[in-house]
C-alpha cells in the first residue's frame, strides 16, 4: 500500500517511501551513474535486505547467510580495514523473457546487489577465514586467536652496592 495514500504526505515520508520502494528492476542500460548519495542508499538497502545469523563457538565465529540460487562466483568475502568482514555479491535475474512467449506474471524474489558488514572482535584471526556455500547457504567461519599467555612477574635481582 502506498503510504502517501494514507495521508502521510511529508518530505520525510516521501524519502522513506522512495528508499523502501524504489524500483530494483530498472535495466542497467537505463540507469545513470550513481551520485555519492545514491550509492550510499543502494549500499544501505543492500545491507538491510541481507539477513544473517552470527554464532560464537569456543574456537570460532560463524556468519550464516541464505543465498538461494546464487553461484559461488557471484559471492565475494573480504576483510577490510583489518577487522571488518564484508560479504557481497549479486543475484541476477534469469533472462527467460528473451525466449519466445515467456513473460513474468509476478516477480517477488529479490534481484540485485547484496552486502553485509560485520565488525570482528579483537580475538578474530583474519588470516584463518573460510567460506563455504552449500545448498544455498553461505557459511563464513572466522577462527579465534588463542588467548594470550598470562604475563609472569619479572623478578629483578637486587644487588649490594
Amino acid at each position: 500500500m502506498d503510504i502517501r495514500l494514507m495521508g502521510f504526505d511529508t518530505p520525510l515520508f516521501d524519502t522513506l517511501y522512495n528508499l523502501l520502494d524504489a524500483d530494483d528492476f530498472t535495466p542497467a542500460t537505463t540507469q545513470k551513474p550513481a551520485t555519492g548519495a545514491e550509492s550510499y542508499v543502494r549500499e544501505a538497502r543492500a545491507m538491510a535486505r541481507t539477513p544473517a545469523d552470527v554464532k560464537e563457538y569456543p574456537n570460532s565465529y560463524q556468519f550464516i547467510i541464505d543465498m538461494p540460487g546464487i553461484k559461488s562466483g557471484d559471492i565475494r568475502v573480504q576483510v577490510e580495514h583489518q577487522n571488518v568482514l564484508v560479504i557481497r555479491g549479486e543475484r541476477k535475474r534469469q533472462r527467460e523473457e528473451d525466449k519466445e512467449g515467456v513473460k513474468y506474471l509476478k516477480m517477488e524474489r529479490r534481484v540485485g546487489k547484496f552486502m553485509r558488514k560485520f565488525g570482528l572482535p579483537e580475538n578474530a584471526n583474519v588470516e584463518a577465514i573460510t567460506a563455504v556455500c552449500q545448498d544455498g547457504v553461505l557459511t563464513v567461519t572466522v577462527e579465534k586467536l588463542p588467548p594470550p599467555e598470562p604475563k609472569k612477574p619479572k623478578t629483578i635481582e637486587v644487588k649490594v652496592a
